[in-house]
């Protein structure tokens, strides 16, 4: 183990203190966050997360080693819309006994689930320890490995859940810390809460562990009647399959906070008769893009597919690697504004930083200090990424003999943060179309943005040449990449 590990300290949700991380086994250092619903393709928020604990992973691993880390990232396919697909699509052949539930919602998902998988990968993401699906931990398993259905009895067996008009529901005034990780009053809730619509619950604020299931509606055979869990139960059973009843980590969105992961300690705690489920809960910040909230309405609703493979945010497709600085240029519990500027400026960043790395033929030793102990205090990647700066100053100025020692230290942090350290690559398209512009603005006579453009390139190393072409007379620019 790292003696920098002693030095890790993260910011947990529920004490709302920074705190020195103390893992409850070095050897063995656990980790959950919640992952994709895979009914459709991911959006650009559902990347923030993904790419923030990847991060977190790295660092880890790092202090720890790589096979004493365990990460695990669900995939939730039990919802009602991929249920109904499922026996919409497959009904017949879930009848008649030639497919099982499971394996018809699988084939609904395959295709969101792969997309996913290339998307997060395009976003130099690790793949996580272990992936398990919802669907594989509904019902009593053969490797003994917790599941929802045995929480759920646990649940009714200790008094902490009831049966009632067809579901069976937690009971919030069981608990009498309900409510510490969001610090909402369960009083408070009850008096907002809508009696008409809650009649058949013992309070207001209790959820739905298990429903029933219509004939027409998917289903599993339980105690209770053959029907589906709720949203919470997947995540409490998943994470005690894999990390156990207590765990190190917990992850995921500030949406996430209220009520799923309340919910999730709830039921863990409940069932396993534990003070706490996980020791630190970590949440990352929301997504704005160009300033408004992300919404289908507003036009401003974009998939990681979409901004990797077409022309709709900003006009070009964008590198995953440059969508993963703009994400982690932000510190991941503020809020970010996600816009071509930001994009624009991760890009200009991203390859200052590679051209500074490429002087080195191969990356060198150790991951700086300064980038760990960076890292170390809450991943702040911003403090991280001024020492990839300096780095890439002194790999520019180098001058002496011999291996030039700044450029190998860049190209390993580079790598260790999740960066392709490959030689940088020249888009030359790209290139092109900003020297069209300048050509327009030159014609247009608007010399302070022409230059402005002659002096960004210059910035990236690519230098302009402006001449006339001798047989036309007409202006034209070269260009050469300047190392």
């Amino acid at each position: 183990m790292s003696d920098a590990s002693k030095g890790l300290r993260l910011y947990n949700t529920l004490t709302r203190m920074k705190e020195g991380f103390v893992p409850i086994d070095p050897l063995d250092v656990r980790m959950y966050v919640c992952g994709p619903t895979v009914y459709d393709f991911a959006h650009i928020g559902n990347a923030r997360p993904v790419i923030v604990f990847d991060v977190l992973f790295r660092l880890l691993r790092h202090l720890y080693g790589e096979t004493h880390v365990t990460y695990v990232r669900n995939i939730t396919d039990v919802d009602d819309k991929i249920n109904a697909r499922a026996l919409l699509d497959f009904g017949g052949e879930i009848a008649s006994g030639t497919l099982s539930l499971n394996e018809a919602i699988r084939r609904v998902t395959e295709k969101t689930a792969g997309q996913f998988h290339r998307d997060v990968a395009t976003l130099g993401c690790l793949e996580p320890t272990v992936e398990p699906r919802a669907t594989e931990f509904v019902e009593p398993r053969a490797d003994g490995k917790a599941d929802m259905i045995t929480l759920i009895k646990s649940l009714i067996g200790r008094g902490h859940a009831y049966v009632e008009a067809g579901e069976v529901l937690f009971d919030t005034a069981s608990m009498p810390d309900y409510g510490q990780l969001s610090r909402r009053n369960l009083d408070e809730q009850q008096a907002g809460a809508r009696i008409a619509v809650d009649a058949h619950k013992k309070n207001p604020g209790d959820f739905v562990l298990w429903k029933l299931s219509s004939p027409e509606e998917p289903g599993w055979r339980s105690p209770w009647g053959r029907g589906r869990p709720g949203w919470h139960i997947e995540c409490s059973a998943m994470s005690a399959a894999y990390l156990g009843e207590v765990f190190d980590i917990h992850g995921g969105g500030l949406d996430l906070i209220f009520p799923h992961h309340e919910n999730e300690i709830a039921q863990s705690r409940c069932a396993h008769g534990t003070d706490v489920m996980a020791n630190v809960w970590m949440h990352n910040g929301f997504l704005q893009v160009e300033g408004q909230k992300m919404s289908k309405s507003l036009g401003n609703f974009y998939s990681i597919h979409e901004l990797l493979e077409t022309e709709t945010f900003g006009g070009r497709k964008w590198p995953g690697e440059v969508l993963r600085l703009a994400m982690l240029m932000t510190h991941y519990r503020e809020p970010i504004d996600f816009s071509v500027r930001k994009l624009e400026e991760a890009e200009n960043t991203l390859r200052k930083w590679k051209r500074a790395s490429d002087l080195a033929p191969a990356a060198g030793g150790q991951v700086p200090a300064e980038v760990v102990e960076a890292l170390s205090d809450d991943l702040a990647t911003y403090a991280a990424f001024q020492q990839l700066t300096e780095l890439a100053g002194e790999a520019t100025d180098f001058s002496g003999a011999g291996e030039n020692g700044a450029a190998a230290s860049l190209k390993t942090s580079l790598a260790f943060l999740g960066f392709d350290v490959g030689a940088a690559k020249v888009d030359e398209a790209a290139i092109a179309g900003t020297i069209a512009r300048r050509l327009q603005f030159i014609a247009a006579k608007n010399w302070a943005e022409a230059d402005r453009i002659r002096d960004e390139l210059l910035s990236q190393g690519v230098q302009l040449k402006d001449g006339k072409d001798p047989a036309t007379g007409e202006r034209v620019t070269t260009w050469e990449v300047k190392r």
